[in-house]
């Protein structure tokens, strides 16, 4: 597109960049820039995605949950490439349990098929969702790199109980791309902590997994309705043809 003025565009007069999304080109105002914009991978833990971990532990489907990995990482290499700054997530409580709530390890304990084992509990990848075990770190293929935020968080939602707010505004981000597990529930808690603090927000549908296919297909028609209630949805290639 050619240099335009839009209301809003902190660098008025710069040239403008859109991806292709749904139900609007995103970003709204078309400032795209390695500056404003943060790539969030959400929650890429064995304990998400991995053998033994605690959703395969629940008796789901963890290829669901695996499907975005190569997505997330191919997306990763182009955006490191062109220094977009890129933020982690990992869900976990602190080894004492301080920091879980006694109603969200008792749940964690009822669902069927995982034997009673919850959050803090023994499992093949260490204790469960607890900071510092096997389970709850980042899977190597997805690993940060020095110099990325890692954001440790006790809940869903990444700007609970965290300093990402804080960081994203110190380095002037008003673009957020999320990514991660799982689209539903850590992915859209973020999504909507975002939108309600005012950061422009594209969701990736294809580095974004669910542990079932229909609560995937529901979380991303959500963000679609009412004109985008809170932000836009595209795909790695529609962002990565912008960003190249």
């Amino acid at each position: 597109m050619n240099p335009e003025v839009i209301p809003g565009v902190s660098n008025a007069g710069a040239t403008t960049r859109f991806v292709v999304a749904d139900p609007y080109p995103w970003p709204w105002n078309g400032d795209l820039r390695p500056q404003n914009t943060a790539l969030i991978v959400i929650d890429m833990q064995t304990d998400f995605c991995g053998r033994g971990g605690y959703i395969d532990l629940l008796g789901y489907d963890i290829s669901l949950t695996r499907a975005c990995i190569e997505p997330i990482r191919r997306l990763l290499g182009r955006m490191r490439a062109a220094n977009f700054p890129i933020f982690h997530t990992r869900e976990g409580h602190r080894p004492d349990l301080s920091d879980l709530p006694a109603n969200k390890r008792w749940r964690s304990r009822q669902t069927p098929g995982n034997l009673g084992v919850g959050i803090g509990d023994t499992g093949p990848r260490g204790r469960i969702l607890v900071r510092g075990e096997p389970g709850w770190d980042i899977i190597p293929e997805l690993a940060p790199v020095a110099g990325e935020v890692i954001i440790d968080k006790p809940g869903k939602g990444s700007f609970c109980a965290t300093d990402l707010d804080l960081i994203l505004r110190q380095r002037g981000i008003a673009n957020i791309i999320l990514t991660g597990i799982t689209t539903d529930v850590c992915v859209h808690t973020t999504m909507r902590e975002a939108n309600d603090r005012g950061y422009e927000c594209l969701l990736l549908e294809d580095c974004c997994g669910a542990t079932d296919a229909g609560n995937h297909a529901a979380a991303v028609k959500m963000v679609k309705m009412q004109n985008g209630v809170f932000g836009a949805v595209s795909t790695s290639e529609n962002l990565l043809k912008v960003i190249a």
